[in-house]
């Protein structure tokens, strides 16, 4: 497998022109605060003074997990089957956002122990149907981990898309998020694992109990792609390879809360350049999800307080986004105005 090629955004011209814009629009110096750094990225990841945000997309990944037989989550495994049918119903909360901000929304099968058959709006990418538990041996084998990236690469490489936001579904993907997280970041078990969809503290015991278990039965795992496989989930996987091509096309990449993020972990681990391309929507309530952001030096737009899942957080960013790159192209500047400047 070809990991994609990525080249880090520096244009210094470029920056200095979108710097240019921005600050003589008829306000005071950086007085927008994070929309100001939002129109300098989506500028630069565009390679334009002049960005737009016409064509968002969000791609949800659904896939089981093996871990679930160690009794890691507050639901039944039967649970990511049912909620696929509830996005394909149009349902689900993922739904109703991406509708309210004329989002394409793209479902994937990458790997949910169901067989649903030939099904309108939904991409059968099925590697199989849910990992292995990983605490009795891989997650995934290095060939099947490989499979679900490259399925990522290629949906990719069909899309018709400005923004590319990521959301999942799958019982026990925040266990092998986790798990992922300690292996490549060092942080310790405790500090990754969260109550997930609602555990107890009994749960959230098993649940670090599984995730340690699975470090020591998996430590000769040393490259992120062994690590991937080892412990990730073929929806992770999925999103792990899309995010690595969307970056290398100069996409937007829309971060959404822990398992998203735990994809892209992986992927920065493989290719550092693939974070500049990134836009983290919200720092969400899962217990690991603010220490992944300040590994990854990561400034979140928002703090909703958000631990669904399913892309929401990317959805309700993207009127961030739009609001970005809309006053880098509506505003009026001090000349056109007859604003006068700051004195000095």
């Amino acid at each position: 497998m070809q990991i994609p090629a990525i080249s880090p955004l520096h244009a210094p011209e470029l920056a200095a022109r979108l710097e240019h814009r921005i600050n003589d629009k008829t306000k005071p110096l950086g007085s927008l605060g994070a929309l100001e750094r939002l129109a300098r990225q989506i500028g630069l990841i565009q390679g334009t003074d002049q960005p737009v945000i016409a064509r968002p997309a969000i791609v949800v990944c659904a896939g089981d997990h093996g871990v679930t037989q160690e009794g890691v989550s507050a639901y039944p495994q039967s649970v990511t089957w049912q909620m696929v049918e509830n996005f394909l119903a149009g349902g689900a909360a993922i739904n109703v956002f991406a509708r309210q901000n004329d989002c394409a929304l793209h479902i994937v099968d990458t790997g949910v122990n169901h067989d649903f058959g030939p099904r309108p709006g939904l991409l059968d990418r099925k590697i199989a149907p849910g990992t292995a538990n990983f605490c009795t041996g891989p997650a995934m084998q290095r060939a099947q981990c490989e499979a679900a990236m490259e399925a990522g690469m290629r949906f990719v490489d069909t899309l018709r898309a400005d923004v590319l936001g990521f959301g999942e579904m799958g019982i026990g993907n925040t266990t092998a998020a986790a798990a992922l997280m300690a292996a490549l970041t060092g942080i310790a078990v405790e500090d990754c694992v969260g109550a997930g969809t609602g555990l107890d503290a009994q749960g959230v015991a098993r649940k670090a109990d599984a995730v340690s278990r699975a470090l020591q039965l998996h430590a000769a795992a040393a490259t992120p792609l062994e690590q991937l496989a080892a412990l990730g989930g073929f929806e992770i996987a999925f999103m792990t390879g899309a995010m690595l091509r969307g970056a290398q096309q100069r996409l937007v990449l829309l971060v959404d809360g822990f398992i998203v993020t735990s994809a892209l972990l992986v992927a920065a681990a493989m290719q550092p350049a693939v974070l500049d391309y990134c836009v983290f929507s919200h720092c969400s309530d899962e217990a690991g999800h603010r220490r992944m952001l300040d590994y990854l030096k990561a400034r979140p737009l928002m703090q909703l307080d958000l631990r669904l899942g399913e892309g929401t957080g990317a959805a309700l960013a993207l009127p961030l986004l739009r609001a970005a790159v809309n006053f880098l192209a509506q505003m009026a500047t001090f000349s056109s105005a007859s604003v006068s400047e700051k004195n000095g």
